[in-house]
């Protein structure tokens, strides 16, 4: 038995926050019914084509889903939604709050006859302030707080690789949908969660803002070094590239011993970490790893007890080593074909996971409308038009 089992989400998705906060709560168990546009469904099905007929976002957040397709506009389609959610334990919306304040899909609305109902509403900036009324995406949301101008290499600056606004909004909401099932249990009550995605990143943006405000100055943009602690990022190597993480005093001279070259570490350039980052390009200049491949780099690395990695291709990843003595990954059913997906990264002794397959736009709305109890006159009726 897993942790959500018998529970239902009932959720009004689209694009990435709110989708993996449901994807993280089906891989507990939980049954979620996505709530989809009729026609072309979650505007995230058309993001790219690199998994069968569906993105390679959307087979992401998507495992494990049953689709629903209904028309909010339509009243037979809203009514609908009414049966879903008086069944439902979990009710998710990323809807603006205007539109779901005017559809009465707002948490105040539905838990004023369901005040058992944890509802969790994600808006782009917060249902107040100056920023109310604005749309927000993940890019969007890295340059307001601040991520894109810490991210890049001198003048340059870049937008994250991935979208972490997306996802840290994604596991906050989904750890208080947790918590508030929580609290139902012990209670009895609902919950109404607000988060907002730029207030999800900005925790995130926690330590660079501290920095920020206690030295008077952002860190300075370094690529894939650190901006603190050095040497701690990636060199070449004569086949590849290993990315250093020497954190410490005693660490660096071991590194040191590895290179033949134990005197370095009494270079007053170098003897402290806030010196070595001082000396920074000193620092990078006479460590020469040229000679070196990256095997046995990392092998001696090692064995000297220095933190270090291999700098690898995302294509790569699929492949590493460690992934696949783990058998870390699985073949899901995606529209169209299948794709290797990672299992959840928690092991539990106390439940498993299955993979099951990502939806159709609408697979489950027959199926769905049956179990709501309407009769097959009413179930074809509203398939040629609210529930397609």
């Amino acid at each position: 038995m897993r942790p959500l089992d018998g529970v239902t989400v009932v959720s009004l998705e689209q694009a990435v926050a709110v989708p993996y906060a449901s994807r993280l709560l089906a891989d507990l168990g939980a049954r979620v019914i996505k709530v989809e546009r009729p026609g072309a469904g979650d505007f995230a099905r058309d993001y790219d084509t690199a998994c069968g007929s569906v993105s390679s976002y959307f087979a992401w957040t998507n495992v494990g889903k049953e689709s629903v397709a209904l028309d909010l506009k339509d009243p037979a389609g809203r009514e609908v939604l009414d049966r879903l959610v008086a069944g439902a334990d979990v009710v998710l919306c990323n809807l603006s709050p205007d539109a779901a304040r005017r559809l009465g899909l707002d948490a105040d609305s539905l838990r004023r006859d369901r005040p058992d109902l944890v509802v969790g509403e994600l808006s782009a900036y917060g249902a107040d302030g100056p920023y109310a009324g604005r749309k927000a995406f993940d890019a969007l949301v890295q340059s307001e707080t601040g991520l894109v101008e810490l991210t890049g290499d001198g003048e340059v600056t870049a937008r994250a690789g991935i979208s972490v606004a997306d996802i840290a909004a994604g596991v906050q909401l989904h750890s208080a949908v947790l918590a508030a099932l929580l609290h139902r249990a012990r209670t009895g009550e609902g919950a109404t969660l607000r988060l907002s995605l730029f207030e999800a990143l900005a925790e995130w943006m926690h330590q660079p803002m501290l920095y920020a405000a206690g030295t008077g100055a952002a860190a300075p943009r370094t690529g894939a070094h650190h901006p603190s602690i050095a040497p701690y990022g990636p060199f070449r190597c004569a086949d590849g590239t290993v990315h250093l993480a020497v954190q410490n005093d005693p660490q660096w001279r071991r590194l040191c011993r590895v290179l033949g070259r134990p005197a370095l570490a009494d270079d007053p350039r170098f003897g402290t970490v806030s010196s070595r980052v001082a000396h920074r390009a000193d620092l990078h200049a006479v460590l020469d790893f040229s000679a070196w491949t990256a095997a046995d780099l990392l092998a001696a690395l090692d064995g000297a007890d220095v933190p270090a990695a291999r700098t690898r291709t995302v294509a790569e990843l699929p492949g590493h080593p460690q992934l696949t003595a783990r058998d870390r990954l699985t073949r899901v059913t995606v529209p169209g074909g299948g794709v290797p997906l990672l299992r959840p990264p928690v092991d539990s002794t106390a439940w498993g996971w299955e993979p099951a397959p990502v939806p159709s736009p609408g697979e489950h709305t027959e199926r769905v409308l049956r179990e709501l109890g309407y009769p097959e006159d009413e179930v074809r009726a509203l398939r040629a038009t609210a529930a397609r």
